[in-house]
């Protein structure tokens, strides 16, 4: 007996050689793990290329309306990364909507929780707004995203932005505007009146963002400023002038439509800084 216990000592001994070396090789053949990245979205806002001024009589539109801003608040969401392969990465992994509040500082920065992989990406869309199935009555149950609700009777969900501000009217009256986007409607006979509602338009809309390829390293954090560029909501395509539209607009589906063309033509830039 003593002499079989002696002889298993090598055999156990090379049984252990070879499990280790199965597992050092196999380690060895794995790819090296890259780390995936993180963004940061910053929201800034621009009237004729300075930082936005507030509560000053200070700007001119392009159909020569003399107003000034008084707040702006909007939600995007959806978020797109695009790959060079054609694929894209959904930014949704811990929200997909982001409230932006012009008097709210905190919510000017937006850290995306979703990892971003290593890579070359084209370009960066989103929804201005939020999409018809996304865009649910009751949702946000806490201010201020609560308070952006779009009213039951003009198709429900939340606005897509509020910018509110004053104009020169060409009495010589200074009067307030409501320039909000969010559900339009159809009325019968062209009668406004909730009663006379037929159906509902969407007019959330997707926004390219302009010269936003990026290349992520692992282990970035890339830092996006998203700049609303105010003015350009005024005009291109459309002139759009204060006098002609008045100061509310959420029953005007002929304006928002005006007000939503001129927003994905050129209203968003983005920059990039690692």
């Amino acid at each position: 007996m003593g002499t079989h216990k002696h002889n298993s000592i090598p055999g156990l001994i090379l049984v252990v050689f070879f499990v280790g070396l199965f597992f050092s090789c196999s380690k060895t053949d794995e790819p090296p793990k890259q780390d995936d990245g993180k963004i940061v979205f910053h929201f800034t806002h621009y009237n004729e290329g300075l930082p936005l001024l507030f509560d000053t009589m200070m700007y001119s539109n392009a159909a020569g309306n003399g107003y000034l801003v008084n707040e702006i608040q909007y939600f995007i969401s959806d978020v797109r990364l695009h790959r060079q392969d054609g694929t894209s990465l959904l930014i949704d992994q811990w929200k997909a909507i982001h409230y932006v509040d012009t008097d709210i500082p905190d919510t000017h920065q937006w850290q995306v929780y979703d990892p971003i992989e290593p890579g070359d990406y084209d370009k960066i869309t989103f929804t201005f707004g939020i999409s018809e199935e996304k865009n649910q009555s009751l949702m946000f149950v806490n201010p201020p995203e609560r308070d952006m609700f779009w009213p039951e009777l003009l198709g429900g969900g939340y606005h897509y932005m509020k910018l509110n501000g004053k104009w020169l009217a060409d009495d010589g009256i200074i009067k307030p505007f409501n320039f909000h986007l969010g559900i339009g409607q159809i009325y019968a006979g062209g009668v406004v009146d909730p009663d006379s509602i037929t159906g509902f338009v969407q007019n959330y809309f997707e926004v390219v963002l302009p010269n936003s390829a990026f290349s992520s390293s692992s282990g970035d954090t890339l830092q996006f400023e998203i700049r609303m560029n105010v003015e350009n909501w005024f005009q291109n395509p459309h002139t759009y002038n204060h006098d002609e539209w008045g100061g509310d607009i959420m029953q005007k589906q002929d304006v928002m439509k005006l007000g939503c063309e001129n927003g994905k033509e050129d209203v968003f830039s983005v920059s990039m800084n690692k």
